[in-house]
């Protein structure tokens, strides 16, 4: 029983979906303490504020490792046998997502005054944050358009080999292909989704667009959800 629950809690999906539930109450907080503040309700928004502050702190602190991960990931999308297209936006991902996490974790430092720095410098590395989160949105972008054609591409060949074939034995072979091509055009699609929307809350971070602190939450809280909900469809197809 031990070893069973050993493997539930530390099931990779179930810690996925524990961060993204973390996410989308962060961003459901900030929301909440937005539309309370404009009530005039400022107590209460205070509690909210600090669920969203606290939920914000502890996210940060479980992402410490990660850009080690990103840079490991960079490394293994050199080796690609994609075009260079697709090769070098994954590259770009990673590192940004890299650099932004690893500015993150600094700022994140100074804010529980674990390492101090001055006012201009925590201005500057948080902007860098920013900065490297839209990067890594932008690639992902990028990187999703070259593979949806891609596999577009693909789709179109294999549907062509399919009238040209005239071998019966091979129709399940076909059919895996397909579903296979299938798969992976609804995971770009999923993801260049997510990268449309999410890309608002770095660009508001960056001030290139005016949005409030709600339409920021509503955001981070769509993301999550949409994020949410396509690794539980994934988790049940694969069962």
């Amino acid at each position: 029983m031990a070893t069973i629950a050993s493997q539930v809690i530390l099931h990779p999906t179930l810690t996925q979906s524990l961060k993204l539930l973390y996410r989308a109450v962060q961003y459901l907080a900030r929301f909440i303490a937005w539309f309370l503040v404009r009530r005039g309700a400022t107590v209460e928004a205070a509690r909210w504020e600090a669920l969203k502050t606290a939920l914000g702190s502890g996210r940060k602190l479980i992402r410490l490792g990660k850009p080690l991960e990103h840079l490991q990931a960079a490394m293994k999308a050199t080796q690609l046998r994609s075009n260079p297209g697709e090769r070098i936006t994954a590259i770009g991902r990673q590192l940004s997502y890299a650099g932004f996490l690893t500015y993150d974790a600094i700022v994140w430092a100074n804010s529980i005054k674990f390492y101090k720095l001055d006012a201009a410098k925590a201005q500057k590395y948080a902007r860098l944050s920013f900065q490297f989160w839209l990067s890594g949105i932008l690639f992902s972008i990028g990187n999703g358009f070259l593979k949806s054609r891609r596999l577009t591409s693909d789709a179109q060949a294999l549907k062509r080999a399919y009238r040209s074939e005239k071998d019966v034995g091979r129709q399940a072979e076909r059919d895996s292909l397909s579903r296979a091509l299938q798969a992976e055009q609804a995971a770009v699609k999923s993801q260049f989704k997510l990268d449309i929307i999410d890309l608002w809350i770095p660009a508001s971070g960056l001030q290139l667009v005016n949005l409030n602190d709600g339409i920021v939450g509503l955001l981070g809280l769509t993301t999550s959800y949409l994020a949410l909900k396509a690794q539980w469809l994934s988790l049940n197809a694969k069962n």
